[in-house]
């Protein structure tokens, strides 16, 4: 595809045997347009062989494709073009769809003002905003994620360059997790101008400087299907879609399940074919589908999803002193009153490890009994349920912290207890940094999104930790943000949890996370 400066995008193309013109699929990614995203989608042959031209481009300086790769920053431009181009290919109708998730994700939502828009949309694990879906949350930055992403993107710019012992001292790193300590010296050295690294230079805590990408109200009332994972890093860019989508007077479709980010447990392909089958080419068969349909990370069964809007239900935390020591001390108390007060020492020597969840490198539903059983893991345990409890929002605990430092991190998991083993089932962090660490203030620990029913006999857990290594860096207890693993200048940290007016409460999913 030649771009009006001069580069040429390599694109490959798929089509139906015989003869005849067909509907478009689109797809824009930087991985090697072979890939095509088969790590979670059907191979484009599929979708040939149910009458679609399906193209798949290398975006610009990436794969075969000329020119330099600048991320995020380049593709508005590049992706108009690229609509204009393949409606005009002499297999194609003229009706153009879009889709992919994650950077395939994002780029069909980056499209320069003026043009054409796709006559449909699948975004995927994607979301418009640089910091709160793709670089950081509660003010640290995703560490073991975020730094093996951008690794990735460094490995392709040797490959690219020719450089194969760059590459080699890449990807080595990457397979023996030398890269959580390293990597950070490896970006600056092999790709010092990347999008990956411009991130972890900027201020998490701040949205000065990032980039917040935002697509036309048009572009957002075109028919749309979301895909999300409770397990997925990018979550709330999805849930932000859905909500802006409303907002805009569009009615998206919304598939989320009990996935990672590269674990679909099946896929969506066949609703993905009656969407565009639909949207593209008339058909009936979509409205079998249910349009808002979502995994329940308890019963393990699908369901509708019903969020009406308002707050669910609210729980008080109550402690002797003894909930870090005694996994069973601490009180989780629906509608109750909580009391009591509590120490937590952090050791940055063993921090208290990140498992599982959305922002784990084992992403997932994980067992965190051994990890509750630690004495710097606070743990406030619910009464056995007498019914059925249906969770659906994003939790958020609300509690007034003090440290003896000028820097603490503050690490929760909402689990359920079932037979006697703990499945987490939603994490978070909260970072705070400077003086003001060591004045007693109340504050908000956001977790992860969930849908979740607890069956009757289960019961509901919070863990809190003051670390959640190597999800997120540990914090040095020194008011500075330091990027890297632990060292000599870490300081232990001593959190006080005031607990008489803590709050576990449950928010609707439309509520905004930032």
């Amino acid at each position: 595809m030649p771009c009006p400066d001069g580069a040429r995008l390599a694109t490959r193309v798929w089509k139906p045997t015989g003869p005849g013109r067909w509907p478009l699929l689109l797809m824009r990614q930087p991985y090697g347009r072979a890939i095509a995203s088969t790590v979670t989608y059907a191979h484009p042959r599929w979708y040939a062989a149910q009458g679609y031209a399906v193209a798949v481009q290398d975006v610009r300086g990436r794969g075969d494709s000329t020119g330099e790769f600048s991320g995020f920053a380049q593709e508005a431009a590049d992706g108009a073009v690229a609509l204009a181009w393949v409606r005009s290919l002499a297999y194609a109708n003229g009706r153009v769809g879009t889709y992919g998730f994650s950077y395939q994700g994002l780029t069909q939502l980056l499209l320069g003002s003026g043009g054409s828009l796709p006559d449909a949309l699948a975004p995927a694990m994607a979301g418009l905003d640089e910091r709160l879906h793709w670089a950081s949350e509660g003010g640290a930055h995703w560490w073991a994620l975020g730094l093996g992403w951008a690794l990735q993107l460094a490995a392709e710019s040797a490959r690219r360059a020719g450089d194969d012992a760059a590459w080699r001292r890449l990807r080595l790193s990457l397979e023996g997790g030398t890269f959580l300590r390293e990597g950070l010296a490896l970006l600056q050295q092999h790709d010092p101008g990347g999008m990956g690294l411009g991130w972890l230079r900027l201020d998490p805590a701040s949205a000065a400087g990032w980039r917040r990408h935002e697509p036309t109200e048009g572009l957002l009332r075109q028919p749309m299907l979301l895909v999300g994972g409770w397990h997925d890093p990018h979550l709330g860019g999805v849930l932000d879609l859905r909500a802006r989508a409303h907002a805009a007077g569009g009615a998206p479709w919304l598939r989320i399940g009990a996935w990672t980010h590269l674990n679909w447990a099946g896929g969506l392909d066949r609703l993905q074919l009656a969407f565009f089958d639909r949207h593209l080419r008339d058909r009936e068969g979509l409205e079998a589908h249910p349009r808002e349909w979502v995994a329940d990370l308890g019963s393990g069964s699908w369901r509708r999803l019903a969020d009406g809007g308002s707050e669910g239900p609210r729980w008080a935390l109550r402690s002797d002193g003894l909930a870090a020591i005694d996994p069973g001390e601490g009180r989780l108390l629906p509608d109750g009153v909580g009391g009591g007060d509590l120490s937590l020492v952090h050791d940055p020597w063993r921090p208290a490890p990140g498992r599982g969840g959305h922002l784990g490198l084992d992403a997932g539903l994980v067992d965190r009994t051994d990890l509750d059983a630690r004495a710097d893991v606070a743990c406030f345990t619910a009464p056995p349920l007498a019914g059925p409890l249906q969770l659906a929002g994003r939790p958020e605990l609300e509690l007034e912290v003090s440290c003896d430092q000028d820097g603490f991190d503050l690490c929760g998991a909402l689990s359920v207890i079932r037979r006697g083993t703990v499945w987490q089932l939603s994490t978070g962090v909260l970072r705070s940094l400077g003086p003001h660490c060591r004045r007693r203030q109340r504050r908000r620990l956001r977790l992860q999104p969930l849908v979740a029913t607890l069956a009757a006999g289960e019961q509901l857990r919070l863990s809190l930790a003051a670390s959640a290594w190597p999800q997120v860096t540990v914090n040095p207890g020194s008011g500075d943000s330091v990027l890297g693993p632990v060292g000599p200048g870490h300081r232990v940290i001593t959190l006080e949890l005031q607990l008489s007016e803590a709050c576990l409460r449950l928010l609707p999913l439309d509520s905004r996370a930032d």
